[in-house]
């Protein structure tokens, strides 16, 4: 069916409607941008909710993981989008976030470098900022803690290399995996990167704590200094 772009959802008919569809044939049969057209609820005097949904989605590149990445104050830029339909949308791409999260088991075994990024992907993917991450195990490999180290600006983050070794110890930790984003998107390890893992690898040998890599997290992709020999 076509609809003109100014037409109000309400005098759609009733199958092409995002509610009524969704409650007829399942939230499969959803598009992205209807689902988002629910969340806003409505749209502007000139444009339906899904138009604006359409708009939102097409400026973030027909990609949900670009929308998660806006703020309130960049939705509200535009045209029909006010502080509380923003909060709306941040809050639902949050909650998917979440439930990906949750979907990983409380002590999962690590296997590979993949198995590292799979859990800090969610948490440091969308950051517009560094953050610096240790991944705890025990003996088996398997997933003691994960603890936020420090966090930082666009360029960078000041680590202490003391607090990694006294969290390590406190949680007797067997092992230890570092991990931080790059919100620029560069996978390529600073100098810092490397001076860093090169001096935590040898203050944890004194401890009996074995430093098993360093993820450096992108958008789509990672870095493991473990799969490049480098460490």
């Amino acid at each position: 069916m076509t609809k003109p772009e100014n037409l109000s959802i309400k005098k759609w008919a009733v199958e092409d409607r995002p509610r009524e569809k969704l409650m007829g044939k399942g939230i499969q049969a959803l598009s992205d941008t209807e689902l988002l057209a629910i969340i806003l609820r409505n749209g502007t005097v000139e444009l339906s909710a899904v138009e604006l949904a359409r708009q939102l989605l097409q400026h973030s590149g027909n990609n949900l993981n670009n929308l998660g990445k806006l703020t309130v104050k960049e939705l509200t830029m535009f045209k029909g989008i006010g502080e509380a339909k923003a909060i709306t949308i941040v809050a639902a791409l949050e909650l998917g976030k979440r439930r990906k999260l949750a979907g990983i088991t409380d002590k999962p075994s690590i296997k590979s470098s993949r198995d590292v990024y799979d859990i800090f992907h969610p948490l440091l993917a969308d950051l517009p900022y560094e953050e610096f991450w240790i991944l705890l195990l025990n003996r088996s490999n398997r997933v003691v803690k994960k603890v936020k180290i420090s966090q930082g600006g666009v360029a960078g983050t000041v680590i202490d290399n003391r607090l990694i070794l006294k969290t390590a110890i406190e949680n007797l930790a067997s092992s230890v995996i570092l991990c931080h984003n790059h919100p620029s998107g560069n996978l390529n390890p600073s100098e810092a990167d490397a001076d860093i893992t090169g001096k935590l690898k040898v203050a944890a040998e004194y401890m009996d704590i074995k430093l098993l890599d360093h993820i450096i997290v992108a958008d789509h992709a990672y870095f493991s200094f473990a799969d490049e020999g480098r460490i």
